[in-house]
């Protein structure tokens, strides 16, 4: 018999990927919360047209390829403390941000306890509503969920996202008029946070799931992010 791709992903990997898959899961609301930095790298060649278009504008490329780095300072899911862990994503999505069809692959913190590890993946796939219940729409596969050391360095006008040889990622932000103040879009309807940092990838690139990218030169962006779930 021959051996298939799944067939070689732990079974633990393809049970996470069924659990958090939004086509086979509802929404179960519940009561979880995460304030910290999210920073990305894209294949779009110019800054990210999604921010103020809200995902209604097609990425510079036709697609958007991009990997996701969410640095939680503090949090938690259902009273499990979330404070530090972070959180790495592969994005592949094949046209317009707000069109779906989203494949994900999410790498969890490996010091994340179980009931923490289950809560950042319902998090992210939308199954935990409030500001990330949107991906139960947009998300159509969860390719792979792991647990994974995921480093993540925020240091002054720079960022970093190391996940084994998956993913190594540094971003910069882009430097304005004013060299104390990063270029931005303030104040928007983006579903991430209303303020936007514009960067720029440095040294990029992702090794994972059949998807061999390099995002060196290429759009990033910096977010602080204030998330919750729709229950008091």
């Amino acid at each position: 018999m021959t051996e298939t791709t799944a067939d070689r992903i732990p079974v633990s990997q393809r049970i996470d990927s069924r659990v958090a898959n939004p086509r086979r899961a509802k929404m179960q609301p519940t009561n979880w919360a995460i304030k910290g930095e999210l920073f990305l790298n894209c294949s779009c060649t110019v800054f990210c047209p999604c921010v103020v278009s809200l995902g209604a504008h097609p990425p510079t490329e036709g697609h958007c390829h991009a990997w996701m780095a969410i640095a939680i300072d503090e949090g938690h899911f259902e009273g499990e403390d979330l404070s530090g862990l972070n959180v790495g994503l592969l994005v592949d999505i094949p046209g317009r941000m707000a069109e779906g069809n989203w494949k994900v692959a999410a790498y969890v913190d490996d010091r994340s306890s179980q009931k923490a590890y289950n809560g950042l993946l319902k998090i992210f796939s939308g199954q935990a509503g409030g500001t990330t219940g949107l991906f139960t729409m947009l998300v159509s596969e969860i390719i792979g969920a792991e647990r994974e050391k995921v480093e993540i360095v925020r240091d002054g006008t720079k960022r970093g996202i190391y996940i084994g040889r998956k993913i190594q990622g540094e971003i910069e932000m882009m430097k304005g008029a004013d060299p104390d103040h990063p270029v931005m879009v303030s104040n928007s309807k983006y579903w991430m946070g209303p303020d936007i940092i514009a960067a720029t990838g440095v040294k990029s690139k992702v090794r994972d799931y059949g998807r061999v990218w390099d995002f060196g030169g290429k759009s990033a962006e910096i977010c602080p992010i204030d998330w919750k779930g729709p229950k008091p």
